[in-house]
């Protein structure tokens, strides 16, 4: 072997890495992908147990034990959705067909999942049941690519925090348009009928979501599609031994996404019976749109407090926004800004686990000589959301049945308003402080990328040279 070749080619690549540079317009396209999915998919996420028991017409126990069910399936699905797109090869490469494959079907089956049949009881059980399922696993075949694209389009750890900053800032637009205007869009379609209202209303946002996931597709570019390599389940799996960076990512990836769950699953309860103003829902919604601030501040914060510092941080403000909701009680005002700090928080963490399960990919291949984008990243992000948030709602239906919760009744019982208030507020925090444990053991591995990326480099150069 040519040692002079290799040194050439070590220093070629470093230099690729630090110009390896991502276009503004294919930053744009890229968080559109998250825009439309957030567009459809937090209407799951913070009005799905809401809908159930109060438009669907379910029982909330029956409503919980769905959610659970659902959502434990579609996680199972996620490692899953991994290994096909490792296994995916086409002249588009891994990912980016995945966004192709599946815009209609996910799109349609979120509007199915809010349109009421005229069932009978069981049948409507069974329906209800078998299209969240459906949703659910059409969503994840299109978040896991969303997510396991990223170290695809650029290899600088720079780039792909900036990318995917833009892109959680597209997704909280999608978010904002989603939580805000759903209620009073369906209350104008409906006219009276929520039922009728919710259907059209999730219908209109399905389009527009369709039409950004096609625009992303077009748009998007894999590098080095043809020296992507096959990569089997028992090599997927072999990619986690021993990747403790990646473990404590998922660990605290899946405490915060089921405390962001729980609370989202209580809010449309806690304002419309603990405040009495139904209203409020769609205000306190519309105000998330502030974490755009957190989200946008990310990557300058990370130059000071690096990745893991900036995350516990994020975490610390979102547990003292949900403290200071609680203690603000009745009055809106101080209520609100609480929630603000809340969301900037919990915003802009999810903006550092999604950043991150991308660096384990990088560490993964480092330990074991294994590359897999999808199998990593969709444990990391798509598992961590389903589980998470199966668990969160899961939890949220378990209090308010235990604390005597009933949607027929249009006042509750202080009881029920005691644990409408506890799933908000509390439970939240308890678990959003597991999540900055793990972000605690982090901090040894992150100070571990410098080596990682230089041991990388040398190795892709050194096989660069023996095929020459």
């Amino acid at each position: 072997m040519n040692i002079n070749k290799v040194d050439r080619n070590v220093e070629s690549a470093h230099q690729m890495m630090v110009n390896d540079h991502l276009p503004f317009h294919r930053k744009l396209t890229y968080g559109f992908t998250d825009m439309a999915g957030n567009l459809l998919y937090t209407l799951v996420g913070s009005y799905m147990l809401y809908f159930f028991t109060n438009v669907f017409g379910l029982d909330v126990g029956i409503a919980g034990i769905l959610l659970l069910l659902g959502r434990f399936i579609d996680a199972l699905g996620a490692p899953i959705m991994g290994v096909l797109v490792d296994h995916t090869h086409s002249k588009y490469g891994k990912n980016r067909p995945w966004f192709l494959w599946m815009a209609l079907p996910f799109t349609i089956s979120i509007w199915l999942l809010f349109t009421t049949p005229a069932l009978n009881e069981t049948m409507k059980i069974i329906y209800a049941g078998a299209m969240y399922i459906i949703a659910e696993l059409t969503y994840t075949a299109l978040s896991t690519p969303i997510t396991s694209v990223l170290p695809n389009l650029t290899s600088d750890s720079n780039e792909r925090t900036s990318a995917n900053s833009l892109r959680m800032v597209l997704g909280n637009v999608g978010n904002f348009f989603a939580v805000t205007f759903i209620i009073p869009l369906a209350t104008f379609f409906g006219q009276g009928n929520d039922r009728k209202g919710w259907s059209m209303a999730v219908g209109l946002y399905a389009i527009v979501a369709f039409v950004f996931i096609m625009i992303a597709f077009l748009d998007m570019r894999e590098k080095k599609i043809g020296e992507e390599k096959i990569v089997t389940i028992r090599e997927s799996l072999k990619a986690t031994k021993q990747n403790w960076p990646w473990v404590l990512i998922v660990l605290a990836n899946l405490a915060l996404w089921t405390a962001y769950s729980a609370r989202n699953a209580a809010l449309p309860y806690y304002f419309q019976y603990n405040l009495g103003d139904k209203g409020l829902i769609s205000l306190f919604n519309g105000f998330s749109i502030i974490q755009i601030i957190g989200m946008a501040s990310v990557p300058f914060v990370v130059k000071f407090l690096n990745k893991w510092g900036t995350t516990i941080l994020m975490l610390g403000i979102t547990m003292i926004g949900q403290i200071w909701i609680g203690m603000a009680g009745s009055n809106v005002t101080m209520g609100l800004i609480g929630w603000c700090l809340a969301c900037i928080g919990s915003g802009s963490a999810m903006t550092m686990f999604f950043s991150m399960v991308g660096d384990t990919v990088d560490f993964g291949e480092w330990k074991t000589g294994i590359r897999a984008n999808g199998f990593l990243t969709a444990m990391g992000a798509s598992f961590c959301i389903q589980m998470g948030s199966g668990i969160g709602s899961f939890i949220a239906a378990r209090i308010l049945a235990q604390f005597g919760f009933t949607a027929s009744h249009a006042i509750q019982t202080s009881t029920s308003l005691t644990g409408i208030n506890l799933t908000f507020i509390w439970v939240p925090v308890v678990i959003y402080a597991l999540s900055i444990v793990c972000m605690i053991f982090y901090r040894k591995w992150e100070k571990h990328e410098p080596i990682v990326n230089k041991d990388l480099a040398e190795r892709h150069a050194a096989e660069s040279a023996q095929e020459v």
